[in-house]
């Protein structure tokens, strides 16, 4: 039976495009749908939230969710990693180290921030560095014609920002960049102890060029923006840490 984004809890942005809006922290959920595979952009704070954002996904794709790119390693992005067993998971060259030995950090932001402290446990325990590591850029070829670019365009809002840009899938749609953190829509950007102020507005501007003047940015928190927003918070960005 086919279902419909919005039957699911999906907003459509393009075709074989969408994202979700998580309750709790309003943390963005990402997919993007090629021939046979379907690739999940965030896995939200917790494995049951996981598990839930991949049962709505693949309800959607109609198939398994094979890929998984995790934007930055903060817990209402990657807590729920772990209930994406099988998928190929991909993350900024870093992330694997912050998994590994900053794992009391995480969980502590995670119970600090309102997370039950016997979820935050669940996840931690069952967290595993991504298989793949972005240094620069990776293609990823969905099947179909549809691509996928990861690319590491950090530090900025952590030292591992991954941002993934889905190319229109028509003549004339939009670019849509999946930017994480970097950029935020429903409050001001979060500038935590692992933040790197003074390369931000350098991140945002590499978002900017890696999207255009056209297309519709996905913030990692609140609405869809465009290149106007993530340019005026850039420099707002740039006027609160006194960088250019």
């Amino acid at each position: 039976m086919t279902v419909t984004w919005e039957e699911v809890g999906w907003e459509r942005l393009a075709a074989g495009v969408g994202r979700c809006r998580l309750p709790g922290w309003d943390c963005t959920a990402g997919l993007v749908l090629g021939e046979g595979t379907a690739l999940v952009v965030d896995a939200g704070s917790s494995l049951a939230e996981g598990a839930r954002v991949r049962e709505r996904a693949q309800r959607l794709a109609g198939r398994d969710v094979t890929h998984l790119a995790l934007t930055h390693p903060h817990f209402d992005h990657v807590f729920g990693a772990p209930a994406f067993a099988g998928a190929e998971v991909y993350g900024a060259v870093g992330i694997d180290a912050v998994f590994a030995h900053a794992r009391e950090e995480l969980r502590r932001d995670a119970v600090g921030n309102g997370l039950p402290a016997a979820d935050a446990d669940e996840a931690v325990d069952a967290l595993a560095a991504p298989r793949h590591l972005v240094s620069g850029e990776w293609t990823l070829d969905l099947g179909g014609g549809r691509q996928a670019l990861l690319a590491n365009v950090g530090p900025g809002h952590t030292s591992h920002d991954l941002a993934v840009l889905v190319p229109g899938s028509v003549p004339g749609g939009p670019e849509i960049v999946f930017c994480g953190d970097l950029v935020e829509e429903s409050g001001e950007p979060q500038a935590g102890p692992d933040a790197v102020p003074a390369r931000w507005p350098d991140a945002l501007d590499r978002l900017l060029a890696l999207g255009g003047e056209d297309a519709l940015y996905v913030p990692g928190h609140g609405a869809v923006v465009g290149a106007a927003f993530v340019r005026r918070q850039r420099d707002e960005l740039a006027a609160r840490f006194g960088v250019s």
